[in-house]
């Protein structure tokens, strides 16, 4: 059984009151439901970790190695500024996918940079919590033909 770990950073715990016009209505607590459903039907593993410290987020990413398949991360603010994350991520054999809510290019030109863009294998954004079924969907597939080898 594939084993996803799901990783969220810094105020992703205000959603669904954070920015509603932004971020959307849904909690992170709904998101991961709707996670939790379609990794069952797929027969996936999935594991939750939200933190506002860039050091729980590294040590999570750092923990994976072994006992993930794959990590979706929505680093949040960290995106653009943390070169610990960054550097974190390109440490481990885990293949990463960056998730973003909104569309980080559509925003303002400090977030446009995303230093974490580099070291993950690609980058779903801009379809609010669409965003993170998408990257299962992608990760789902991923780790199939993996499997299929």
């Amino acid at each position: 059984m594939p084993k996803i770990l799901v990783l969220n950073g810094p105020n992703l715990n205000l959603l669904g009151k954070r920015e509603p016009e932004i971020y959307g209505a849904m909690t992170l607590a709904d998101i991961n439901e709707r996670l939790r459903k379609r990794a069952a039907e797929a027969g996936a593993g999935i594991a939750f970790f939200q933190s506002n410290h860039e050091g729980a987020l590294v040590d999570a990413v750092q923990n994976a190695e072994g006992s993930a398949d794959f990590i979706l991360l929505n680093a949040a603010a960290f995106t653009h500024y943390s070169i610990a994350l960054r550097d974190a991520i390109a440490a481990v054999s885990v293949p990463v996918m960056e998730i973003h809510l909104s569309n980080i290019h559509k925003r303002e030109e400090f977030r446009h940079t995303s230093v974490i863009a580099p070291v993950v294998m690609g980058q779903v954004a801009g379809f609010g919590a669409e965003s993170y079924l998408g990257a299962l969907e992608i990760a789902l597939m991923i780790l199939k033909k993996g499997a299929e080898r």
